[in-house]
């Protein structure tokens, strides 16, 4: 099982930094002028360094205000921007941005994603930072999760001819669920996060189901899930909730707050280190406690509808610094938490049931009525609810039809290719006969 905090793939982006490897020199050739008296033999040319061709829109200096870094094999030849390090800029980072082909760059963190188009923190001057808007076009791919989301590193050239989006940095982590279109493709809904805040009102029935999806997308993301139970003041059985919803949490934090007398909120500010995004139903209180975290009011906040119901108040996900350090992702209210290549967010989430499947007599059990199943000698024993396994098995059957919907889809899209690039040659050849 994987650690919560490993780094992996993430939906084909390498998230460990691979350095470039120092390659051998090789062994000298033998050459036939080796024979040769030294003054007989010919002069050895002397290699000039290759200058890299820039594009006619790059400028002759760096914009002015904008840190750049230069382009080399070694992280000590390079400016470190250090205004970035509010925003979560490590020298691993600094060491990747180094190698990156395009020398007309700075490095920036996406801020917020629009159509096309995403705001990006960048350095302005040397101690402070400023927010451009920057077209996505360059780095534009028919695949949703690789195109920039909130909490991206990347790559902006920015110059008279507009600001871009040149690169996009390897992630770390990234939290991503199935989309509502009917390609089965994934959302990205934030990038190198390092805690996923689960929040949840403390005014309304806990929909533990739900709870149990957004657990497993963030234990597949490789951030630490807590789950965060708000408006304890509205809540006169708040400790019995928690315990409800400690059962389909195993392994994770539950804190009880209330940002209107600031309860346990000095508890989760201390708890949301590095990168940290806030997930959950509209009307669950995550603007409100973004406000207090970010300790003003920056979040616009609306009241619940009379119905339970939340209202829509985040309408695009946001980062922002924290005064403590760290940075904050607040994000609209999610209604679909649909699955997508969770498998090991599902074994996490739902850890008891995989250690009790070790204990089953067949290795292929479905734990409904074999002999000899742990699982369902569990439930009789009162030691598993019914209500878990029955979720683990929708939540199964779901990741596994995504996946299948994905696999097929690749492969539709990979025959469609096959057959443009086909039609292309041919019309290539036609050309070439006349």
């Amino acid at each position: 099982m994987r650690a919560a905090h490993g780094c992996r793939s993430v939906n084909g982006i390498q998230c460990l930094v691979r350095r470039s490897r120092s390659k051998r020199g090789r062994p000298p050739c033998r050459h036939r002028t080796a024979a040769l008296p030294r003054a007989a033999r010919p002069p050895i040319p002397v290699q000039q360094p290759v200058q890299p061709r820039l594009a006619s829109t790059r400028p002759e200096t760096p914009p002015e205000g904008l840190i750049a870094l230069r382009h080399s094999s070694s992280s000590a030849d390079s400016i470190y921007p250090r205004p970035l390090e509010a925003y979560g800029w490590t020298p691993e980072l600094n060491d990747h941005f180094a190698s990156l082909a395009d020398a007309s760059c700075v490095p920036g963190r996406v801020t917020r994603v629009d159509r096309g188009r995403c705001d990006v923190v960048i350095v302005d001057g040397d101690s402070d930072v400023t927010v451009v808007h920057a077209d996505t076009g360059p780095v534009a791919d028919s695949d949703p999760t690789k195109m920039p989301c909130t909490g991206d590193w990347v790559g902006v050239s920015v110059s008279a001819a507009g600001t871009f989006v040149k690169a996009l940095l390897p992630r770390r982590t990234a939290m991503v669920r199935s989309s509502a279109s009917q390609r089965s493709e994934g959302q990205v809904l934030a990038a190198n996060v390092d805690t996923v805040g689960v929040v949840v009102a403390l005014d309304t029935e806990p929909d533990l189901g739900r709870i149990e999806r957004f657990l497993a997308l963030a234990w597949e993301s490789g951030a630490q899930p807590v789950m965060i139970l708000t408006k304890s003041d509205l809540s006169s059985d708040a400790e019995s909730v928690r315990e409800t919803v400690e059962q389909a949490a195993p392994g994770v934090d539950v804190l009880v707050v209330s940002a209107t007398t600031d309860d346990g909120m000095d508890i989760l500010a201390a708890m949301l280190t590095g990168t940290s995004v806030l997930v959950g139903q509209s009307g669950a209180g995550k603007s409100t406690i973004a406000n207090a975290l970010l300790g003003g009011s920056v979040m616009e906040v609306q009241k619940t509808r009379s119905d339970g119901k939340g209202r829509h108040t985040t309408t695009t996900r946001e980062l922002m610094p924290l005064p403590a350090g760290g940075v904050l992702i607040d994000t609209p209210g999610i209604r679909g938490v649909g699955m997508y290549d969770a498998s090991d967010g599902l074994q996490q989430t739902f850890s008891e049931i995989e250690e009790l499947a070790e204990e089953c007599r067949f290795r292929d059990c479905e734990h409904v009525a074999e002999p000899g199943c742990a699982v369902v000698r569990a439930i009789e024993d009162g030691m598993l609810q019914q209500r878990r396994l029955d979720s683990y098995r929708k939540l199964v059957r779901e990741n596994q039809w995504i996946a299948s919907r994905s696999d097929a889809r690749l492969r539709q899209d990979r025959l469609k290719a096959l057959k443009a690039q086909g039609k292309e040659g041919m019309a290539n050849m036609i050309a070439k006969r006349g």
